[in-house]
This record gives structure tokens, sequence and C-alpha cells, in this order.
């Protein structure tokens, strides 16, 4: 047969042995285990980082020397950041033809929201709430991926967060539990597509389990000290949601949850994980995870943080060399049962079968499709389609947008209009510096009757992903000639915001403004002329009050990587009509923060005469842009909401949205419920459904949603699903805010 013809070619003699005959994938496993040593099972569970050239001699001395080494010896089962055809090739046949028994490596890669082409951050994407969309993104980044020997991704992070100062909010879906299950489920569905062992499909992974979004204080690493219901209803289903369409692969996080940290936390990741879900693939540590218990203090040393890693359920070691220093000793000394091992090293095997390297371990090595699949067109039409959707409308009086072609003078302001860099975004690893399509390119298409200055400096030096970004605080150069130029033109487009950079891991803030001095450029351009666009580049919900309550129309375009500039044209000039939601609430003050739509009544929700009630001295309660809120250049009326109760099985709730503007557009039409009284006090609210529409102008559409047990239930506190009966309160809306409401008994 040709499958036992190409293993007899590419595998060590142990190995083709164990291949001879016919078995199914769980025999095959089983069989390779059984002829492992202890220090071979060991390597499976071992990862490392690139550490040489491998297209040149073997390192000689130090660290590199002792991995090369091995490498040779079977003692590695994976490796990160080793990328490019050529590359993969040589490690992967330094494994197959040296070590005994020729398992081949597994190849990771940060691949968060595209690999060459780059689609928008994956927050900006969750603002589009268009799950196919999505789910080609994801797509495009495994074609391209996988075109340059990489079959696994350490992507979708799935973690709900509420707070916009955690500087990883741009690699995850918001805040809501709903929305993220769903955006987790096409981005997993994008990657692996519907067979894995296809050689344009990558192994997903759900990261970081559990509850990394919820860091004290939005300061990354730091603790978490959440309740159970927040676990479980909050941070749980998104991770669920990706068991349930076949994920691949988990990480595990730097963070503790109530005072244990992840990695060596076997009720998430043993009892909960592979117990309760059923999950069968494998769990990988956060870079040197396992070695970071020791600082935590729950470790006293690497040896003692190999054995509670394993023993808690982590399967495979990123970087902190403990599993391969310490983890065989352990098992000898009676410290780690040696079941725990074949346990993770057959789910590794399983993984490494279904991506299809037992049958050609180098099926991701093609130079020719690696040549073909970079930047192709496709994928460039593609992040473009994904990134219009990804563009919210925040404000439009006396709709000043859209803009007019070539019948307006244009100002453009703002260094961030001419950058090609900073739209790229974050966790854009693999891509190419200075590629994105600018906002001054994009423009061009459109209109050539524009001047542009690029006012005070927004950032000094050169923004990278490893160093803080420098902000420009005093030097004011520049706010002269932007003035002068806005005081001569028809309309301003300000683009401001954030770096890419100023986003991402390790990237927390304590303030939520727009940095350096472009307020003040901002506040003196609007003295001299009020007819502004507001075009805001950002990779977290920021806190506008001035702008909001000042500048007339505001896009929020996020970072929209390589077809930036393209889109944002797209929808200044109306070819497209904006569409997006916000997935996260803008807050009207960083003091507000956490802040999200779904919270609890407390039990003085109400204005008192008194100052005796759940409030601020100094701010509303209310943030400046409510989860769900994005504008069209039309409007949309809902009406006729009807609620059928009497299958208590699925109630149906529905109702009528009319385009009552003069353009056909898009909306996101949004279910929320709230149960009025529970076991378990539930949140005000809660999205329960939503709906993507195209409506031409004057059209309607009746839009129905079922709401099942599986939506009106929650877990308690023993984590056991309940729905209980009694009055549910119901919503279809425009956004968390505003909508038709009703009710219905459950019985």
């Amino acid at each position: 047969m040709k499958y036992l013809l190409i293993i007899s070619l590419y595998f060590a003699p142990i190995n083709k042995n164990i291949m001879a005959q016919e078995k199914t994938l769980e025999q095959k496993v089983d069989a390779l285990l059984e002829s492992m040593t202890l220090e071979e099972k060991v390597g499976q569970m071992n990862q490392y980082n690139g550490f040489w050239d491998v297209t040149g001699p073997a390192p000689e001395g130090g660290n590199a020397e002792i991995k090369y080494e091995h490498l040779k010896k079977g003692l590695v089962g994976s490796m990160l950041n080793v990328v490019g055809a050529e590359e993969v090739r040589k490690l992967q046949k330094l494994v197959v033809e040296e070590t005994r028994l020729g398992i081949p490596l597994l190849f990771g890669y940060d691949v968060i929201h595209g690999y060459k082409t780059l689609s928008p951050i994956p927050l900006a994407e969750a603002a589009s709430w268009d799950m196919e969309a999505i789910k080609n993104s994801a797509r495009i980044a495994a074609n391209e991926a996988s075109a340059v020997g990489l079959n696994w991704t350490f992507a979708p992070m799935v973690d709900i967060s509420r707070d916009a100062r955690w500087g990883r909010v741009m690699e995850g879906g918001g805040e809501d539990t709903f929305l993220g299950s769903q955006i987790a489920k096409a981005r997993v569905k994008g990657f692996q597509g519907e067979d894995l062992s296809k050689p344009n499909t990558i192994a997903a992974c759900s990261k970081h389990f559990a509850a990394y979004g919820f860091a004290e204080a939005g300061r990354d690493y730091n603790t978490v000290d959440i309740g159970t219901s927040t676990l479980y209803n909050v941070v749980l289903p998104p991770f669920k949601a990706t068991v349930d369409v076949g994920v691949k692969t988990f990480m595990n996080g730097f963070n503790i949850l109530n005072g244990v940290p992840v990695t060596g936390d076997k009720i998430l990741q043993r009892d909960i994980l592979k117990g309760k879900w059923g999950f069968d693939g494998f769990v990988l540590s956060d870079w040197a995870s396992i070695g970071e218990m020791v600082p935590h203090g729950f470790a006293k040393g690497l040896k003692h943080a190999a054995e509670l890693g394993v023993k808690a359920g982590s399967d495979v070691d990123m970087e902190s060399s403990a599993y391969v220093m310490h983890l065989a000793e352990n098992v000898r000394e009676g410290k780690v049962n040696e079941s725990l091992l074949d346990d993770a090293v057959r789910r590794i095997l399983k993984v490494k079968f279904e991506l299809g390297l037992f049958d050609d371990p180098y099926r991701y090595c093609n130079e020719k499709r690696e040549e073909e699949q970079l930047y192709h067109e496709d994928h460039k039409a593609g992040v473009l389609d994904m990134a219009v959707k990804s563009i919210v409308l925040l404000k439009n009086t006396n709709s000043i947008l859209p803009l007019k072609k070539d019948q307006q003078k244009i100002a453009v302001i703002g260094e961030l209009a001419n950058d090609n860099n900073s739209p790229l975004g974050s966790w854009r690893l693999g891509s190419d510096n200075h590629t994105a399509v600018s906002f001054l390119e994009g423009l061009k298409s459109y209109s050539e009757n524009y001047s542009y200055v690029p006012g005070p400096k927004v950032f000094n030096g050169n923004p990278n992903f490893l160093n803080e970004v420098e902000v420009n605080t005093t030097d004011t150069s520049g706010i002269d000639e932007a003035v002068a130029l806005a005081k001569n033109s028809d309309v301003v487009l300000m683009v401001l915001g954030e770096h890419g950079f100023q986003s991402g891991e390790g990237r927390s803030r304590t303030q939520l403004d727009l940095p350096g001095l472009q307020l003040d450029l901002l506040k003196a351009v609007y003295e001299v002329n009020k007819n502004i666009v507001l075009i805001l580049m950002n990779g977290r919900p920021l806190a506008i009050n001035w702008e909001a309550e000042h500048i007339p129309a505001i896009l929020e375009t996020w970072q929209l990587g390589s077809q930036t500039g393209n889109a944002i044209a797209k929808v200044l000039f109306g070819d497209y009509n904006p569409s997006g939601k916000l997935p996260m609430t803008f807050p009207r003050s960083v003091g507000q923060v956490p802040i999200y739509y779904n919270h609890f009544s407390t039990g003085r929700p109400n204005p008192e005469s008194t100052v005796f009630w759940s409030h601020y001295s100094d701010e509303k309660n209310e943030p400046l842009f409510p989860f769900g809120y994005g504008l069209s250049y039309t409007s949309f009326n809902y009406s006729y909401l009807q609620i059928d109760s009497s299958d208590q099985d699925s109630i149906k709730v529905s109702a009528t949205i009319t385009n009552t503007g003069e353009l056909a557009g898009e909306e996101v039409v949004q279910l929320y419920i709230q149960d009025k009284v529970a076991s378990v006090v539930r949140p005000v609210k809660e999205l329960k459904g939503f709906k993507k529409i195209y409506l031409e102008k004057g059209a309607s559409q009746k839009v129905e949603f079922n709401l099942t047990e599986m939506e009106l239930g929650f877990y308690n506190h023993n984590y056991e699903f309940t729905c209980e009966p009694g009055e549910f309160a119901v919503m279809i809306g425009t956004n968390s805010q505003s909508g038709l409401s009703g009710s219905f008994v459950k019985n």
C-alpha cells in the first residue's frame, strides 16, 4: 500500500515495524507508545523554541548544543518559532531520520490574525459579528501558515475580558460569553477545516485555560480571583465551545486562579477539561509557565514544578525544560506515575497522526506552495472583506458621512494616517513590517482633493514587539501647521489612536485616553474647523468623553491589518455601509473599569435622594458606548415584538426590522434575556442570540430566535447545569441598551 511505502521510506526501522500492519489510529498510537522508553515519552512532552539557523552548521557549545543533542535523541516532541518550508524540512528530517523511533515534530507558531497577509486584530474581527467572515479569516491564516511548514497555531485566544486596561483584549472576542463562544468556534473551524490531514489546515489551540482575562487591575500576568459563578458561566463556556467543535490542543496560562497557578490546576485540566468535557487532545503550557510556578510560590523548584505540572494535566512543557530535566527522575523516584506520561504522550501522538505527519512528515514543506500562497490575491480580498466588516460607526451627526467623492476639500491630520506599520497591529510575528496599506494610500483611490500634515509626533523612536512604546508628551511641533490646514478645508479627517504595539501581551495601560498630545491636537483643530471626522486606530476600548461630546463623526477602525487604508476609504466614501457593533463596552472613565453590560443588579440599583445607592459621585454609571453598539448610514426600526411560549422546549421570540433610511445596509439584531429570580443571581441582561441581516431601502424582515434550556439555563456552584422555572425578561434590539422588551414564564 502507498501508506506503508511512505512509512518505510521515512521512518527508522523500529517505527516501520510498528506500522507494518493496518490498525486503527488508537492501535497505532498504543503500539508506538509501547515501544517507547521513559525518556522518549518525556521527549514528546518537551517543546523548544527555535535556537539555531538550521540551514547552517550544527551548534557547538552552550544551551543550543544541548537542545540539538536532545533533538537527535528523540527528546523533543515539538518546536515553536521555526518557520519556512526549507527550515522545517531540515529540522523534521533530522528528527525523522536520526532518532530511534523517527517520530515527527509538531511546529507551532503564534498565528493570531494572519501569517503574512494580516486580517484585523481579533477584537476588531469580533466587531463584525460575522462568523463566516471570521472563519474565512482563520482559513486564510491557515493557508499561509501551513505553506511555510507550520502545522499548529497558538490560537484562538478565547479569554473573556471586561477590562480594557489589559493589553491582550486585542487578541480575543471581547467581554461577552455568548458572542465569544460563537467566535471561538468559527476560528477553530477556520484553522482546522473539515479534514485536519489536508496540508492546508493547522491544529488550533484554545487559550488561556483559564480566566487569564480577569487579571487584577488589567495588569498582565497578574492574580485572578473570581467566584465560581463567574468561572462557570462567563469564563469556561467559550473553552467548552471549542471542545465541542473538535479543537485539538489547549494552552494553560500565566495566572493563578483563586490561589492556584492554572498550569498546576488539576480541577481545571483533569477534572473539567479532560474529565467532564471529554477533551481528547493535549494541553500545552504557556511559555515557561511550568517553571513560573516556582516564583508564584507554588513549587519548591523546577523538579517539583515538573511533578505538579504533569499531575495537573499539563501534557507539554513549553520552554521551561522542567520535564526534560526532571520528569523521568520523578517517575523513577515514585513521585509521578508513568501512566500520567502515557496519557499525555498518547494525546500528543494522536494529534500527530490526525495531522497526517506519520503518513508524510514533510507534507507541510512545499516550497512551491509557500511561494504561491503568501500574499495571495485571494487572501488580500478576504482580509479586506473582514476589515470593512470590522469598522464601527460610533457617531455621525448631521450625516457628515459618507463623504462625497472629489467634491470636498479634505484635510488629513495625524501621524498614524501615513503609517503603514502600526495598522498591522500586535501579534503579527510572521508578517513583514511596513506592509499595510496606509490610510493615505487608501484615500488616494477615492480623492485627489486632499492635503496632509502629520501634526506632532505621537511616538518616538521605532516601536517594536519587545519594548515599551515611547509616547511623545512634550514636543508640540506640528500643531500650528495642522491648524492652518484645517482652517482652509471643508472637512478634516483626524487619524488618531494607539500604535499597534501599544496593545498585546505585556501592554497594560492605566489610562485609556488618546496617548500623548493627540487630544491637544484635536482640540486645537476643533477651534478652527468643527467639521471633523475622527478616525480611531486602537487595540482596545478608549475613554473618549470629550471627543464623543464635540466631534460630529467618529469611526472606530481598530488596527485593520494589511488592507487598512483601503477598508477605511471604502467606508468613508460609502462604498461599504458600516455594520460593525462593539464587542466591548467603551467607558466614560478608566475609573469605571472593569465595565460590562451583563453586570448584576446590586441591592441598591436605583437613584435615591441621598447618597446611599450604587453609584459614583463624580461620574455616571452608564458607559460612553455600550456593548453591541454601532450605527449605520441608514436607519433601522424595530417593531412587532412577539413571544410564543406555548412550546416550552423552544420558546419563539421575534421582531420585525425595517430599513427606514435612504441606503441599503446590514443590521446585527441582538436578543437579550434576564432570568428574573434564580437560585444563583443572574445578570441584568445576557446576550443569547444574534443575526446579521441585509435590508434594501424600505425593506422589512421578521427575525426569529428560539430559546431552549441551553439559552435559559446556567451553572450552579456545583458546576451543574440547571434551567429553573420562572419569569424571564426578553429584549430584541440594536445594542445592549436599546430595544423592544417583553417577558414570558418558563414552567
